[in-house]
């Protein structure tokens, strides 16, 4: 067991990134509508961009640095952003008004932008954790 833990530490950054392309693929497959499977993936696997915001840093990769609340898109505010742009199609959708296509991609967006997040947080917390 020791070894396994060992191993899942020693692998932490590549387990890390292979969790941003699984994530968001697993939910397009259970959350998206069957034709859209294939574009709602994409569009959540392209804000991986938001990473954009690590070339500010210095140096722009370590692996043992949290990047929540440390990179400016990585920051609470960016959070009430992303999570309005998850809820606006919704919204939309409680009031019966009709959902233009611009909205569910940001809608997608959104979600793709939170799952993010939180795959950053786990990577914090997991790197305290070791």
């Amino acid at each position: 067991m020791t070894s396994v833990v060992v191993w899942l530490n020693e692998n932490r950054p590549i387990l890390h990134m292979m969790l941003h392309g699984l994530v968001p693929l697993i939910v397009a497959w259970f959350c998206a509508k069957r034709g859209n499977i294939k574009f709602v993936f994409l569009i959540m696997l392209a804000t991986m961009v938001v990473d954009v915001d690590h070339l500010l840093a210095t140096p722009i990769y370590k692996a043992d640095r949290c990047s929540i609340l440390f990179h400016p898109l990585h920051q609470v505010w960016a959070f009430a952003i992303y999570a309005v742009m998850v809820t606006w199609p919704v919204l939309l959708h409680g009031m019966n008004k009709p959902i233009r296509t611009w909205q569910r991609v940001m809608g997608w967006v959104g979600l793709g932008l939170i799952i993010h997040m939180l795959l950053d947080g786990l990577d914090c917390i997991w790197m305290q954790l070791s």
